[in-house]
């Protein structure tokens, strides 16, 4: 079926009831679903993106399951998460011993061409390595404890609520995400807030939302851990350097041939990693689902997961931004088009009917959509926020903070929105 969005049949063509939708938004039927899902969903790019869709759905139902029934999903560090962690120190010692064989082959052949084995060793393993978080240097807004006090002092008080410490550093990009990560042998913690996300959410999601990224920290989340994330990081790289060359030549079929071994043995490992690791972090996903309705009431943490079924909607508007301000004449009015461009996607947004959410939820559900190919499928963490008694909020947002994080939010928002009409929306 094509898709819809013209208000002229009011009638469902399958059953006769009356059809929701019309304008920019899909018109279908919520008696007999007719047109609920027009566009066919993305597919899966190779074997281990479809695997983990099929993973994500098949763990999140089963978790969902086990909570309904009152069941603890499982400890913490369960055998195939330990399983995992091993998988994951054994990626890192091929490293390991990478670097050492260079090194061997550096000293021991030093003035003979056994140095150049040691130097391509040497260079193999360092873009291996363990690599962690950078600061961005393209001009995106970092913000200090000192540039944005009321800011820290909402994260401090999130963190605390779900059991864990907050932020050292603020970075405010243009994704339509959140995130917090882990940087340098300190440890330091930095928390990513994806403007496009923040500004579309009220304040109680955005305490919500902060209770999410936090609660991760606080219940044992292996992939959000370093040693986990980085041989992740390390295999990926390991299967870019195997991966068959397009179009080959003669020379070219053979290194493909001859690289198939190591490429299956690479991809077995993520494979093999995704299977161990993956249900405890649906598990750790619904805990810091949990974390969010602790931090800023359920009915906060729910009404999170609505705005991130829309998030494509989001993403449609902000496009639309950046290709409107390059039709017009550089200088002229790109400026005029970024001053409002946050208060204009709020209110596109705000716009957004409730049956469209609730066409998205089914779609959801036909699909199994997720953020990622990490999460559980959205419907189900919003049902099971929904189990048992609701939660009132533990922070608070009063309006005098709202408006002070506002003010001390008004540079980046500024700086990410001129970069967006400018450079176009790339999230």
């Amino acid at each position: 079926m094509s898709t819809t969005t013209r208000e002229t049949a009011r009638r469902c063509p399958r059953c006769g009831g009356v059809v929701q939708g019309g304008g920019r938004f899909v018109v279908w039927c919520a008696g007999c679903d007719w047109n609920v899902d027009p566009a066919p969903p993305e597919e899966d790019r190779g074997q281990l993106g479809k695997a983990r869709r099929t993973l994500a759905r098949r763990h999140g139902e089963q978790l969902l399951a086990e909570m309904t029934g009152g069941e603890v999903p499982g400890p913490r560090r369960d055998p195939a998460a330990l399983a995992a962690y091993a998988i994951a120190l054994l990626v890192h010692g091929v490293t390991v011993l990478l670097a050492a064989g260079g090194t061997w082959f550096l000293v021991a052949g030093w003035g003979r061409p056994l140095m150049a084995v040691g130097v391509f060793l040497l260079a193999l393993a360092w873009t291996l390595r363990p690599r962690a978080y950078r600061l961005p240097e393209d001009g995106t807004p970092v913000l200090a404890r000192a540039d944005a006090p009321e800011l820290y002092a909402l994260i401090d008080e999130v963190a605390g609520v779900v059991g864990t410490r907050g932020a050292d550093l603020v970075v405010v990009d243009g994704g339509v995400n959140a995130s917090v990560t882990t940087r340098g042998v300190r440890g330091r913690r930095v928390l990513t807030l994806g403007l496009p996300l923040w500004e579309i959410l009220t304040p109680q999601q955005r305490i919500a939302l902060l209770g999410h990224e936090f609660g991760h920290y606080s219940n044992g989340d292996a992939r959000h851990g370093r040693v986990l994330a980085t041989a992740y990081r390390s295999l990926t790289t390991w299967r870019y350097y195997f991966a068959p060359t397009p179009d080959p030549s003669l020379l070219d079929l053979l290194v493909n041939l001859l690289s198939l071994p190591p490429r299956a043995a690479v991809h077995g490992a993520l494979a093999l990693l995704d299977r161990l690791s993956l249900r405890a972090t649906q598990r750790a996903e619904y805990l810091a689902d949990s974390a969010a309705a602790r931090a800023g009431s359920t009915e906060a943490a729910v009404g999170l997961m609505d705005r991130l079924l829309v998030a494509d909607s989001v993403v449609t508007t902000l496009r639309r931004e950046g290709n409107a301000a390059q039709v017009v004449r550089r200088g002229t009015a790109t400026g005029d088009r970024a001053d409002g461009l946050w208060e204009r996607l709020a209110a596109e947004t705000e716009s957004i009917p409730e049956d469209e959410y609730e066409r998205q939820r089914r779609v959801g559900a036909l699909r199994g959509h997720s953020v990622d190919s990490t999460h559980p499928p959205t419907h189900l963490r919003r049902a099971c926020l929904l189990l048992g008694d609701a939660r009132a909020a533990a922070v608070t947002m009063t309006d005098d903070r709202a408006g002070a994080i506002t003010a001390e939010l008004a540079g980046p928002r500024s700086v990410v929105a001129r970069h967006i009409v400018r450079q176009g929306f790339r999230g």
